[in-house]
């Protein structure tokens, strides 16, 4: 069998490391969308909206790859932390978030030969409490600046995270196995590294 182009619409580092790490060779094409929330939309079909959203903007140009879509956010009392406007706002969410629990919600879209599949991760995850001279240290390394919640869980914010209640790398930004499973239902077998397509 031959194996399927594919494209990863983010430039998230993260994302490309998770897909080389499970052996699937892609591409980069970052899709520029709208990220505004819809009046009345709920956190978990606002992430899968924009996964779909990043999905088909690529897919129109590339209809013969695998195009894979992604969007990470981070939910807690009901609202949505984005990414930190500057260090204030990172204080802000950090201090929130410490000693307490939170929601991350991953979505991921795949879109081949005209049809596109997508799924949801909600993950909770738990923080050790955090002085304010530990977050101003953390802050300092510049790694929240780019991430939602302002915490990469895969870098120094690991050491501030006291557990993790379900997909791991769905925090850090793609559900490996919800991936697998939204490929086998566009007919896209993953064979452990390659995509294949089923019957082919």
């Amino acid at each position: 069998m031959t194996a399927l182009r594919v494209i990863l619409a983010s430039q998230s580092p993260r994302r490309r490391e998770l897909l080389t790490l499970v052996g699937i060779a892609h591409e980069v094409q970052p899709a520029d969308i709208d990220e505004s929330y819809i009046a009345g939309e709920r956190p978990r079909e606002h992430a899968e909206r924009l996964a779909r959203g990043k999905t088909a903007v690529i897919a129109a140009r590339a209809p013969d790859a695998v195009v894979i879509g992604s969007d990470t956010i981070v939910v807690v009392d009901g609202d949505v932390l984005g990414k930190p406007a500057d260090e204030l706002d990172a204080v802000r969410m950090l201090a929130r978030l410490a000693g307490r629990s939170h929601t991350v919600i991953t979505a991921v879209a795949v879109a081949w030969r005209g049809e596109t599949r997508s799924g949801v991760e909600e993950v909770g995850v738990t923080f050790h409490p955090l002085s304010r001279a530990e977050i101003d240290a953390y802050i300092a390394t510049g790694e929240p600046m780019d991430k939602a919640g302002a915490y990469g869980i895969q870098g120094y914010g690991a050491t501030i995270v006291a557990r993790v209640d379900g997909d791991y790398f769905a925090v850090m930004g793609l559900p490996l196995q919800r991936l697998t499973r939204v490929l086998a239902v566009l007919g896209i077998r993953y064979a452990f590294g390659p995509l294949e397509a089923l019957g082919e």
